[in-house]
């Protein structure tokens, strides 16, 4: 079978499905999960799916925005997919934030509800796994987003070259949580946020 051929029968099965697993679609595709992924590479690219822990779900179109990145589910501001932070609960829901500030006060929020979160490293522009992101804030770059803002490093050379320039201090993911949370209670109250 051709690779456009397996991106066919993988629309027709995420169409039907509306959500499968990597495994489940090498399986059906007799074909390997390295294979799958190259073959949803495009399908992700066009927007038809995005990617889950372990698979991938159709992207069900809303007014042209995606519904999990379309509002920020903490601030109701729109999100901007480069500073998206996802949350990945039970039953495959996915909640996104606009960015970092609101993804660490929704995770608190959740608590155990959350079995993954992932953000995008903020200088590679890659995806990475929240609880083994650093965080930055106070930082004297303003990215025109929530405040206090938190920029997200998956590499702690690269977070600590960053403060050098733009100065700011690093959080763990742990220590970030209540940062944020006791800066929002502090200095900046509520405003805006709920």
């Amino acid at each position: 079978m051709l690779p456009v051929e397996r991106q066919n029968k993988i629309r027709a099965l995420i169409y039907s499905k509306k959500a499968m697993r990597i495994s489940e679609l090498s399986e059906k595709l007799g074909v390997s999960e390295m294979t799958v992924y190259r073959d949803i590479k495009p399908l992700l690219e066009e927007g038809l799916i995005i990617k889950t822990f372990g698979g991938i779900s159709l992207i069900e179109k809303e007014d042209n925005r995606l519904p999990d990145q379309g509002i920020c589910t903490y601030c109701q501001k729109p999100v901007n997919a480069k500073m998206a932070y996802r949350l990945i609960l039970e039953n495959d829901q996915i909640e996104t934030a606009c960015c970092a500030h609101c993804g660490l006060l929704r995770h608190r929020q959740l608590g155990n509800g959350v079995l993954q979160a992932i953000c995008h490293d903020f200088f590679l522009n890659t995806t990475i796994s929240a609880p083994l992101t650093w965080y930055i804030m106070d930082t004297t770059l303003n990215i025109a987003c929530c405040q206090p803002q938190v920029l997200t490093f998956g590499n702690l050379e690269h977070a600590e070259k960053f403060v050098k320039g733009f100065g700011g201090k690093i959080y763990g993911f742990q220590e970030a949580m209540e940062v944020i949370a006791d800066k929002m209670l502090g200095t900046y109250g509520c405003h805006n946020h709920s």
